[in-house]
């Protein structure tokens, strides 16, 4: 535990980069629109990836409770250590379970969101009921690594339905800390609950952690100012 802290808290080491390379972007000016960033997403019980008869969809290891890179599959445990660089509220439209699942796109408004279920269903793409319009906090985190230091690539995590109260809620905590919003360091943690039904799922714990350091948080001010509207 002493040495999660000590990762958690000294910067990363950078002499492993080349003297001759230098410390720049060069290249990749016009990349960021054109990059596919992955969503992290929380296993249930009912996912497709813990679910060893979904042989299509299957990730060997997979548990509830845990969280995993939608593009990669790589599973990143039930304990992530995040940075909110940007917040946003979004209308997601997913297509439903029953129809193979998977999100269309996203929209600013609800009008906007029934606006791309429409454009599915003119495309032959399916009937408006085959798909879920769904208002949702989108916040675009970078996660920290507890035993090497390191930072994550950028990755969105959606907060909906259960998860809204979650995100207000931290949304709340991050206000009151103070500082630019990408400031602090917090710990995202798998906690199961029960609905008015007595049902269990999995929702998210969210817990401060403390300031981030000086290089961590030019790496996410860097993200900020990319991805601000």
């Amino acid at each position: 535990m002493a040495n999660e802290k000590t990762q958690l808290a000294l910067a990363t080491d950078t002499d492993a980069v080349p003297a001759y390379i230098k410390a720049g972007n060069r290249g990749n000016e016009n990349v960021a629109d054109a990059l596919a960033i992955p969503r992290i997403k929380q296993l249930q019980k009912m996912s497709d990836e813990v679910d060893k008869h979904k042989t299509d969809k299957y990730v060997p290891g997979a548990e509830p409770g845990m969280f995993i890179n939608s593009i990669s599959n790589e599973l990143l445990g039930d304990e992530l250590y995040a940075i909110s660089t940007n917040f946003k509220v979004v209308y997601n439209v997913w297509r439903a379970r029953d129809s193979g699942g998977g999100i269309v796109g996203a929209a600013d408004t609800y009008a906007g969101g029934q606006a791309l279920i429409q454009e599915q269903v003119d495309q032959g793409n399916g009937k408006e009921e085959e798909f879920n319009n769904t208002e949702t906090h989108s916040h675009l985190m970078l996660f920290k690594n507890p035993e090497t230091g390191e930072l994550s690539l950028p990755a969105l995590f959606d907060f909906a339905n259960s998860k809204l109260s979650v995100s207000k809620n931290w949304n709340t905590q991050i206000a009151s800390k103070g500082g630019d919003r990408f400031a602090g360091l917090w710990k995202m943690s798998s906690v199961s609950v029960e609905n008015r039904s007595g049902q269990s799922y999995l929702n998210l714990k969210i817990e401060w952690q403390g300031w981030v350091q000086e290089e961590d948080y030019k790496v996410a001010e860097a993200l900020y100012e990319a991805h601000k509207s």
